[in-house]
């Protein structure tokens, strides 16, 4: 079985080849925890939960990468983001009854867009259409169109674990120039049984088992929430003392409620008011008439 909650980085040293496996247990059923949400999208949001967690593995800089996906059918909305240090949260809406098929019969016509956020420095984002049988195939186009390294992906999904496997080659010359397609070529051929159960050992020796593959330590990933009071405050400030103001005298207090992991933020008239504190300028200190 593969070790729960852990990304793998591997190596093909003579190829220009390197990949990552992640597998997602505790971490994909706290996603799903936080909704109750209908087994077609808890499948997408598992692939999507595997995917960005690989793609993430390959930035060389800190910050996050963002999935969403949108769409006019059942499926409205589903984003995932994940950070370079291995978090990762996720969330989908949709409407009525989704099927189990292709992209397009589960988001009907939509988009698939890939944001990157370095924590300095500008933002850059990606959007192809979303079209393939599975968000695998949607990502491999994403690469396809983009002018990025090519990578594959393949993914899993049961009703308790995520496991994704990526390969991508590297930049530059190597002696072995047909290495990139033969280790796509022997990487299609695993089956998503293998995927979820074996150990990532036992998985690149059946897959690989004539090349030269360097296994580096696992890394531990998690779901983590960025959400906080403080960030929830800022949201409130950028609305303006007027609007918050409104709120509060309509509604007694106001009440927010992340997305992500249905934590609760409530704000009195008091916390309304200490929200703009700052921006007060106290009268009558330091006067004193006689």
């Amino acid at each position: 079985m593969p070790q729960p909650d852990t990304l793998h980085r591997f190596l093909f040293e003579q190829l220009g080849v390197r990949g990552q496996l992640v597998c997602l247990d505790a971490a994909y059923q706290a996603v799903l925890s936080r909704h109750s949400y209908p087994a077609p999208v808890q499948s997408l949001l598992g692939e999507a939960l595997a995917s960005v967690l690989l793609l993430t593995a390959t930035l060389k800089f800190e910050g996050s990468l963002t999935l969403q996906a949108q769409g006019s059918g059942p499926i409205r909305t589903l984003v995932v983001q994940g950070s370079h240090n291995g978090k990762v949260r996720g969330l989908a809406h949709w409407d009525g009854d989704v099927p189990a098929g292709t992209l397009e019969e589960r988001f009907g016509t939509g988009h698939l867009a890939l944001t990157l956020q370095p924590t300095r420095g500008e933002h850059y984002q990606g959007i192809v259409p979303l079209e393939g049988p599975g968000l695998g195939a949607a990502i491999d186009a994403y690469f396809g169109h983009s002018e990025q390294l090519p990578t594959r992906l393949w993914l899993a999904v049961d009703g308790s674990r995520a496991v994704g496997l990526m390969l991508q080659r590297m930049p530059g010359t190597v002696e072995d120039a047909d290495g990139w397609e033969r280790t796509v070529t022997l990487a299609g051929t695993v089956e998503a049984r293998e995927l979820l159960t074996l150990p990532v050992q036992s998985l690149l020796r059946r897959l690989f088992h004539q090349e030269d593959v360097r296994l580096f330590e696992p890394e531990p990933v998690a779901f983590r929430c960025g959400c906080s009071r403080g960030r929830i405050e800022e949201t409130l400030r950028a609305l303006g003392r007027a609007e918050v103001d409104a709120i509060v005298a309509e509604q007694g207090d106001i009440a927010v409620t992340c997305e992500f992991c249905n934590r609760d933020y409530r704000f009195d008239a008091v916390d309304a008011r200490e929200l703009f504190s700052d921006s007060v300028v106290p009268t009558g200190v330091g006067d004193s008439k006689h």
